[in-house]
């Protein structure tokens, strides 16, 4: 039997398909037109740092709409969190896995997000849920010298050094931005780092960092990040 519809309905039915088209073509048409900053960070010295998160902000705090965030991994490998750092976005949930062969105890005092849980191997049911921006110092309780970082933004245009101190925040709108860079070692505060970077269409911004270090201070038998536990 064939359904029938009103003139009503189909104008209706009509009306919703144009507005998803059009909507649709909006968003490609601002991906198409979307500009990207490149930055690099040194320390000091001149040295290529890694693991510095560069976070940017629209000038006017307009925050694209709130997209779902999928599941996020910190890994536990040597007896090391694997990745050092890790950027998320708000709102993501992270799994921590263990994959080494003895159990670990992971645990954050800090205001961003406290937590705790217990003993275990394999991979926790249920993730940590990121839902304030921050900085997260993950540690272990079996293992003191097991350091890790997460960094939780509020804003989605964000990205992290490599070992060449290098990194892009690409697929941004056409528009003003505040870009901060952050570092577990840096001296000054995040908020002193902030630069203003204006994008049109198709735009290249670069801008760069020259970063004053604390000491590297580490825990007995530490391990370098991306390394393994040392004995």
């Amino acid at each position: 039997m064939r359904a029938s519809f009103s003139v009503t309905e189909r104008r209706a039915a009509s009306c919703c398909t144009a507005a998803v088209i059009l909507l649709a073509l909006l968003a490609c048409a601002e991906r198409a037109a979307a500009g990207q900053i490149a930055v690099t960070v040194t320390d000091d010295e001149g040295r290529p740092l890694a693991d510095a998160v560069v976070v940017a902000v629209p000038a006017q705090g307009a925050l694209p709409p709130a997209q779902p965030v999928g599941h996020e991994v910190m890994d536990q490998v040597g007896q090391e969190f694997v990745p050092y750092v890790k950027p998320i976005l708000v709102g993501s949930r992270v799994f921590f896995p263990n994959r080494d062969n003895i159990r670990h105890q992971v645990y954050s005092f800090s205001p961003a997000k406290s937590f705790e849980l217990p003993l275990y191997a394999g991979t926790p049911a249920k993730p940590i849920v990121f839902d304030k921006p921050g900085v997260v110092v993950l540690g272990c309780n079996i293992h003191d010298w097991m350091i890790g970082y997460i960094y939780v933004s509020e804003s989605p245009y964000f990205a992290k050094t490599g070992a060449d101190g290098k990194a892009q925040i690409v697929d941004l709108p056409a528009r003003t931005y505040e870009v901060r860079v952050w570092h577990p070692r840096q001296r000054k505060p995040e908020s002193e780092t902030r630069r203003s970077a204006e994008l049109t269409a198709n735009a290249r911004v670069t801008i760069s960092w020259k970063l004053a270090l604390k000491p590297d201070i580490r825990i007995r038998r530490a391990p370098v990040p991306g390394g393994h536990g040392r004995y």
